[in-house]
């Protein structure tokens, strides 16, 4: 199924890797990035310095979740990307409706 992301509800789509988490929040229809953020951030490296476990997931979901309502975002569509939702992925969707995003 094809996802796709509006300016009123846009796409977030999170990538992982062994050690990082990526997320960006797409608006497909003007084919732009509204903004994106990584456990490479400098606030969630001080915290967790390799953020391949499901704390430092949590913690990223929470400062993603402040950061998307800052720029007025507060519905999205979830896309993980054909990971299974389960462990970092799963930690990260919960904390992201935890800040208070609905999807």
């Amino acid at each position: 199924m094809k996802m796709w992301g509006t300016e009123v509800k846009p796409r977030l789509v999170v990538q992982r890797s062994l050690q990082n988490l990526t997320a960006q929040v797409i608006d497909d229809s003007a084919n732009k990035t509204m903004f994106s953020l990584s456990t490479m951030d400098k606030a969630v490296k001080q915290k967790f310095p390799t953020a391949g476990n499901i704390k430092a997931a949590e913690v990223f979901g929470q400062l993603f979740a402040q950061k998307a309502k800052e720029k007025g975002i507060t519905k999205i569509i979830f896309d993980r990307a054909g990971y299974l939702y389960h462990g970092r992925v799963k930690a990260f969707a919960e904390a992201l409706r935890k800040g208070g995003l609905e999807f």
